[in-house]
């Protein structure tokens, strides 16, 4: 099966490299230069024409989108590694509701954030309160997190998944920006252990 991965560091592309690591799957990685304005060009468009990375080439169809392409890849080489729950799997449901929360409920949260306070976003859009507001509401999430990890070592239960790297991706750029993970002493431990693996760090360079 042939695989190109278009990336650029410290991006969106990073959980899908961490991934790609920890399956081993062989792939070809494909630099993109966000500065230079690769993703506008007309090529990088007809694979991704939101001109964002991640983006994947599987047998020559495109896919964009990170966590739909970690549940591709978790559906098509995690299962046979017991990296990702197959279909009749009873924690299947779990694997997915978890993934989906953190980019859906936790990562609406983070944007808000980031164009409430962040230096990266013009001034003109920074609103104190609703920065407030979304610390709040993230703070209430990661309480749930920090309840549904206090009696399991991983997402799923004592053995680590793709499913610990999507959520792990969002809760580890979370505290990158600011949200404190010290009131909530097991996502901080589940963290360290998920970015403490030799493929996380494998695929930061590190």
């Amino acid at each position: 099966m042939s695989i190109v991965f278009h990336h650029a560091p410290m991006s969106s592309a990073s959980p899908v490299a961490w991934t790609l690591a920890e399956l081993g799957v062989p792939h070809e990685k494909v630099l993109v230069d966000l500065k230079a304005g690769d993703q506008r060009k007309p090529a990088f468009l007809a694979l991704n024409p939101n001109g964002k990375v991640p983006t994947l080439v599987a047998d020559g169809v495109p896919m964009f989108e990170g966590l739909a392409i970690m549940m591709y890849l978790g559906d098509r080489f995690g299962v046979e590694k017991q990296l990702w729950p197959a279909l009749t799997d009873p924690a299947r449901p779990q694997a997915m509701a978890w993934s989906a929360w953190a980019y859906v409920t936790v990562g609406s949260l983070l944007r808000v954030l980031s164009f409430a306070s962040s230096d990266r976003v013009e001034a003109a859009f920074h609103n104190a309160a609703l920065a407030a507001h979304a610390k709040k509401e993230l703070a209430a999430r990661l309480d749930i997190l920090d309840a549904h990890l206090a009696t399991r070592a991983y997402l799923l239960g004592e053995g680590f998944s793709i499913a610990d790297v999507i959520v792990g991706g969002t809760i580890g750029y979370a505290r990158m920006t600011g949200v404190p993970l010290e009131p909530h002493p097991h996502v901080a431990g589940w963290l360290g252990r998920c970015l403490a693996r030799p493929a996380q760090r494998e695929a930061m360079g590190w």
